[in-house]
C-alpha cells in the first residue's frame, strides 16, 4: 500500500508540473510558436499518460474512457517527431497530409472497439479481470514499440540532413540544435528502453516490482521534461531553424563529377581562378566576422549564383561552407592573440570580434585547428 502511495504522489506531481509547463509554453513569447505548441501538446499528452498512474477508482461505465486515455500514449512520438522538424526548418508548416500519423491512435481504437468499447455489464467486467491476457493488449504493446523506434530512426535521419545542410550553408558558430536535439533523441531511446523493461514486468515479475518500475519510469519522465523545458529557455539561440529547400551540394553536382577527392592539381584553370579570387575576398573583405553569415550572403557579396559557390566550396575545395569561413576566424583570432599590442583583449571579447558568438564553440574551432586552446596559445606565442 505504501507504494501505491507514493506512486501516487509522484504521479500528481508529474502531471501537475507537466500541465505547469505546457501552459507557460502555449503563452510565452516567442519566434517559433509552432515548436512551441508542438512540445506543449506533447507534455500535455504525457501528462494524461502519467495520470493513469493515479491509485482512482471509478464506475464500470466509464472503463472505456480509461481504455481510451491509455491509447493517446501512441500520439506522443508524433508530436516529438514534428517538434523536430519545426525546430530543425525554419519554413515547415503542419499541413493535413501529417494527420497520416495518428493512424496508429485510431487503429488502437477500432481494435479495442469490439471487445472493450461495445460490451457492458458482466462481459465488460470479464474484461478488466483478464484485459492483460487479451490479444489486444498485446497488439498494442507491439504497436507502440513499433511506432515508437519508427520514429527515433526518423528523427536520427532528420538531424543527420539537418546537420550536412547547416554545415554547407550556414557559419553561424553554434551548432547547438543538432547537438541539444541529438542529446534529447539519445534520451527517449534510454527513457522507453526503461520503460519497456518496466512493462516486461507485468508479466514476468512480482507487482512490487511492477510499481517501482512505474515509480522509476514516473521520476526519470519528469526530470526529463523539466531538463528539457529549462534548456529551451535558458538557451534560445539554440532554436535556429534552416531552410528545407536547401539542397545538398552532392545531390545537384553531375554524376560523373562527384567525386570529392579530386585535388587542387586536377582542377582547370577557371576553378583555380575563382578559388584564389573567392580567398582574397575572404582576407580582404573580412565578410566572416557577420556572425550570421551564410552561403546565400556570401554568393550575393561577390556577385555568384549561390550554387556555384556552394560546389566551389563544398567540392572543388573539398570543405564545409561552416569550416571554411571558420579558418578565416580562427586566422584572424591567432593573429590578435599573437600581438602584443592587443594583450588587453580577453578571449571573450576576440572571439565576438573575429565572428564567433558562444565561448565553447570558439574553443573547439579553435582547438581543432591549433591543437591549443587559445589562452595556451596566447601564452606560447
Amino acid at each position: 500500500m505504501d507504494k501505491l502511495v507514493f506512486l501516487d504522489s509522484v504521479a500528481r506531481i508529474a502531471v501537475f508540473v507537466s500541465l505547469l509547463l505546457a501552459i507557460f509554453l502555449l503563452t510565452v513569447k516567442t519566434e517559433n510558436k509552432l515548436a512551441n505548441r508542438l512540445f506543449a501538446c506533447f507534455i500535455i499528452f504525457s501528462a494524461i499518460d502519467f495520470s493513469g498512474l493515479l491509485t482512482y477508482s471509478f464506475p464500470l461505465k466509464y472503463v472505456n474512457i480509461e481504455f481510451f486515455r491509455s491509447t493517446i500514449c501512441l500520439l506522443e512520438m508524433p508530436l516529438i517527431y514534428l517538434y523536430v522538424l519545426a525546430v530543425c526548418y525554419s519554413d515547415f508548416r503542419l499541413k493535413w497530409k501529417h494527420l497520416v500519423y495518428t493512424l496508429p491512435f485510431v487503429v488502437m481504437n477500432f481494435v479495442l472497439m469490439p471487445r472493450i468499447y461495445l460490451k457492458s455489464g458482466a462481459e465488460k467486467q470479464y474484461v478488466l479481470n483478464h484485459f492483460n491476457e487479451m490479444f489486444e493488449i498485446y497488439f498494442f504493446q507491439i504497436l507502440i514499440e513499433v511506432q515508437y523506434w519508427f520514429y527515433i530512426v526518423g528523427m536520427f535521419l532528420v538531424l543527420r540532413k539537418y546537420k550536412r545542410i547547416y554545415l554547407e550553408n550556414y557559419t553561424n558558430p553554434s551548432t547547438s540544435t543538432y547537438k541539444w536535439l541529438f542529446q534529447m533523441t539519445c534520451v527517449f531511446v534510454v527513457m522507453h528502453s526503461i520503460t519497456a523493461t518496466k512493462n516486461l514486468m507485468r508479466y514476468t515479475t512480482s507487482r512490487d516490482n511492477f510499481l517501482w518500475g512505474n515509480v522509476l519510469m514516473v521520476v526519470m519522465a519528469l526530470c526529463v521534461i523539466c531538463w528539457f523545458v529549462m534548456k529551451a529557455l535558458n538557451h534560445p539561440e539554440l532554436f535556429r531553424g534552416i531552410n528545407s529547400k536547401l539542397t545538398l551540394t552532392k545531390d545537384f553536382l553531375p554524376k560523373e563529377n562527384n567525386n570529392i577527392s579530386e585535388t587542387v592539381a586536377d582542377k582547370d584553370e577557371a576553378i583555380l581562378s575563382q578559388i584564389s579570387a573567392l580567398k582574397k575576398y575572404m582576407t580582404e573583405k573580412e565578410p566572416f566576422l557577420d556572425p550570421s553569415l551564410t552561403i546565400q550572403e556570401l554568393a550575393n557579396q561577390i556577385d555568384i549564383p549561390v550554387r556555384d559557390l556552394s560546389i566551389l566550396i563544398n567540392h572543388h575545395m573539398n570543405q564545409h561552407f561552416f569550416d571554411f569561413v571558420n579558418e578565416y576566424r580562427i586566422q584572424k583570432a591567432m593573429n590578435i592573440l599573437k600581438n602584443p599590442s592587443k594583450k588587453e583583449l580577453t578571449v571573450l571579447e576576440i572571439l565576438y570580434e573575429v565572428g564567433f558568438n558562444s565561448k565553447s564553440s570558439f574553443n573547439t574551432s579553435f582547438k581543432k585547428h591549433t591543437n591549443l586552446t587559445p589562452t595556451a596559445y596566447r601564452n606560447a606565442s
